[in-house]
Order: C-alpha cells, then structure tokens, then sequence
C-alpha cells in the first residue's frame, strides 16, 4: 500500500466508482504518468505522487457544476479510506475554485498543479498532429505552445510554470511530460 495509504489497485476501483467519462478517466492517467516522471526527476516517490497524480480529480464529475465543489468531495472520500493529509491537501490545493483554497508552497502542490495543467497543452498538441498521435510531439512544440494563449486556451499556463518552483525548467518540464504520455499513449487513444 506504500505510504499513500492505498494502492493502486484500490485507487482504479475509486476511479472505476467515480469518474464516469472517458475522457476524465484519460486525463487522469496522464497526469499521474506526468507526476510520476516528475517524481523521478526529483528523486521522490514516484508511486505516491503517481497515485495524488492518478486522483486529483476523483470528484469532478459529480462536482463540475458546482466548482465550489470540487476537490471537497474526493478529500472526503479520501479521508474516508485513510489517505494521509498532505496528500489530500495537494489534491485540494490543485482548484483555486474550492473555497479556502491557499497558495500553493509544497513541493506536491506545485508538481500536480503543474502536471494536471501540462497534460492538456500535451493533449492539444497532439491533436494538431497530422496522425494525432502523442508519438509524433516533439516538447520544444509543445513549449511553443505555452505562448499561443489562443492555442488551448483553457489550459492554466500559470500552473504549468509552477514547475520552475521545482528548481525544473519549462523546456525540461515539457520534455518529462511528453515523454511520460508517450509512454502511456495506448491507454490515452493518443
């Protein structure tokens, strides 16, 4: 079970409950392959911060008409299943809509800010691809991206940033999250 307090086989059957559309489903994968690249960059559990990664969203589609919401209810089911508190309050601190929400000032926090961000500018990119395939991104594209805000406009380019807070630079950054989505492209339909 790991420090996380659950495992991952356990974590799918939560995401299994909880998450009905295929899409949310695919972005949570994403970002959990994307923290845990992240994770192996900075030398820390990569089984933890897959597994925040992997969650961070547990709730949205029963709360994303009411972003008040979101994040309150998967800390509740967490809590429920004993997950320590500072992994909740990273899943918490993802959503500046919930209200009470802090700045961000861990490690954990910035990481899965950044990474549940970057997997849709990824996401973006390789829909523009002329095979629409997570293979064929390159990351220098990608950081191209960062600066078309009309490109992908919903993605939080702010949050993706918080990877230099890391002491990760941008260029690094894209480079851990393409080549972490390519890795699971299969399970992404990219």
């Amino acid at each position: 079970m790991g420090i996380f307090g659950l495992s991952r086989d356990k974590v799918m059957q939560l995401l299994d409950e909880h998450v009905i559309t295929d899409h949310l489903r695919k972005h949570s994968l994403a970002t959990e392959a994307v923290m845990r690249g992240l994770a192996a960059r900075l030398n820390e559990d990569a089984e933890t911060w897959g597994l925040v990664g992997l969650v961070h969203d547990l709730d949205f589609d029963e709360t994303k008409d009411d972003m008040s919401k979101h994040t309150i209810v998967a800390a509740e089911i967490l809590r429920s299943h004993n997950v320590p508190e500072e992994y909740v309050s990273a899943i918490i601190s993802h959503c500046e809509h919930t209200p009470g929400w802090q700045p961000r000032t861990k490690p954990l926090e910035h990481a899965l800010a950044a990474s549940e961000a970057i997997t849709g500018l990824v996401v973006a990119t390789s829909l523009v691809m002329p095979d629409k395939k997570v293979a064929s991104v390159k990351p220098k594209s990608v950081r191209k991206r960062m600066g078309e805000t009309a490109f992908a406009r919903n993605v939080d380019r702010n949050a993706i940033l918080e990877c230099e807070k890391l002491g990760v630079p941008i260029e690094e950054f894209c480079e851990i999250a393409v080549r972490a989505m390519q890795g699971i492209a299969e399970q992404l339909g990219l």
